[in-house]
């Protein structure tokens, strides 16, 4: 017997069911909300003193893309009468590719592919002196550097350099703001770039490394900037949601 969709849809609406995206979160502990509720309210604080304040944000991270794919989570979803929150482990493969990007509120700077399987401290440093900082001289001395805290961001030597580069200007761990940790879900390279890559990237099976680097290109042809005003609303949103959660992860239907 064959059901439309829709008709499926309804029902499952009628029984009080509800359809929760996959979401690939990090367990988070009551200090952690703390942590990342203290940083939604410094943010929040100096935004009310400066509207500008997140636009000045240059947002960065790396993500790393298998030649086989990943499971699209944008179109996956799970239905019950509560979010499941299940968890999916990830496999790694032996062919990828580690891709660097930046993001301000208007513009979009990378991807930088990285040759090297592994990033260290060296690798990422070099990677920011030859490839980033030389595209954001333009708008310094106003820009404000963000990373998370992976280990190559924590090496010495790395922070030392975004204390010259950007002095009390940069948002990480061990930096003039803290960034907080397990916090994917406040960053727009993680909570939307990544995933719209990713969607597009592996629409249909990739042959091999360099057509992987290609699909990757073009679909960071496809974000403009009315895109990114979206996202960076967005951002505030969730900053606010957090504010008032009290830190907690937030969930996306």
């Amino acid at each position: 017997m064959n059901i439309k969709h829709s008709t499926v849809h309804k029902i499952l609406k009628s029984l009080k069911f509800r359809s929760y995206k996959l979401q690939i979160l990090q367990k988070i502990t009551p200090n952690d909300w703390i942590l990342r509720k203290e940083f939604a309210v410094t943010v929040l604080d100096r935004l009310a003193e400066d509207e500008n304040y997140l636009r000045r944000i240059f947002f960065s991270d790396e993500a790393t893309f298998h030649l086989s794919g990943k499971v699209n989570k944008q179109n996956v979803r799970i239905w019950g009468t509560e979010n499941p929150h299940c968890y999916q482990e990830h496999t790694r493969d032996s062919e990828k590719i580690n891709v660097w990007c930046g993001l301000f509120h208007d513009r979009v700077i990378g991807p930088f592919f990285f040759q090297e399987n592994n990033i260290n401290g060296n690798i990422y440093i070099d990677m920011l002196e030859n490839f980033a900082f030389p595209q954001l001289e333009e708008l310094q001395p106003n820009v404000i550097f963000q990373q998370d805290g992976a280990p190559p961001h924590w090496k010495r030597f790395v922070r030392d350099c975004l204390d010259q580069k950007f002095p009390n200007r940069w948002i990480g761990r061990g930096g003039p703001t803290p960034w907080p940790p397990r916090s994917p879900d406040i960053t727009p390279c993680d909570f939307f770039v990544w995933g719209f890559v990713k969607d597009r990237v592996y629409a249909s099976e990739v042959d091999n490394k360099e057509e992987l680097r290609e699909r990757i290109r073009r679909a960071f042809d496809e974000i403009d900037h009315s895109i990114l005003r979206r996202v960076w609303s967005e951002l505030e949103c969730r900053l606010d949601f957090l504010r008032a959660n009290n830190g907690k992860h937030i969930e996306v239907r």
